[in-house]
C-alpha cells in the first residue's frame, strides 16, 4: 500500500503523527508538506494528493488540517476521490465497508493524536465490503460525470 499525505498549517502536528505510525506499520507513504508552520492555503495541500490517488500513483491519502472540513471540500472536488472525513472509529470503519473511501480527512483542533491513529489505523486495515454498496459507489461515480 502506498500513502499520499498531506495538511495544512493547521495539521501539522497530527500529520507528524500519523506520519509515524505509517512507519511504524511498515507502509510507504510520500509526504505532501507543509514543512514549516507558515500558514498555507489547503487547497494546495489537498490537490497533490487528492489528483495523485485519482490517478493510480497512490493507493489512498490522507489529509489533515484545523477541522479537516476545508481539506476534504478541496479533495472531493476532484474526480474519482472519495474523501470522508472522520472523528470517530465507528466511522473511519464504515466509511471504507460501505463508501471505499480513497481519502482519509481529520481536523488536529477536532480530535487528539491518539483518537487520530486509532483512526487512521482503522481506516487504512479495513476493506471495502463491495456488493450492494458498489452499485452506490457506481451511482457516486456517475455524478462526477
Amino acid at each position: 500500500m502506498r500513502i499520499a499525505i498531506s495538511s495544512d498549517h493547521g495539521g501539522n502536528n497530527l500529520r507528524r503523527e500519523i506520519m509515524q505510525l505509517l512507519e511504524e506499520l511498515h507502509i510507504s507513504y510520500e509526504d505532501f508538506g507543509p514543512q514549516s508552520a507558515d500558514s498555507v492555503d489547503y487547497p494546495d495541500y489537498a490537490k497533490p494528493v487528492s489528483d495523485g490517488v485519482a490517478n493510480g500513483e497512490f493507493d489512498k491519502g490522507i489529509l489533515i488540517c484545523g477541522t479537516g472540513i476545508g481539506m476534504s471540500i478541496a479533495a472531493n472536488k476532484v474526480n474519482g476521490i472519495r474523501c470522508a472525513l472522520v472523528h470517530d472509529v465507528f466511522s473511519a470503519k464504515a466509511t471504507r465497508c460501505h463508501n471505499d473511501s480513497n481519502v482519509l480527512a481529520m481536523g488536529e483542533r477536532v480530535i487528539g493524536p491518539g483518537l487520530a491513529r486509532e483512526i487512521a489505523q482503522t481506516w487504512l486495515e479495513t476493506e471495502f465490503e463491495g456488493g450492494r454498496h458498489t452499485r452506490r459507489i457506481e451511482k457516486i461515480t456517475e455524478l462526477e460525470q
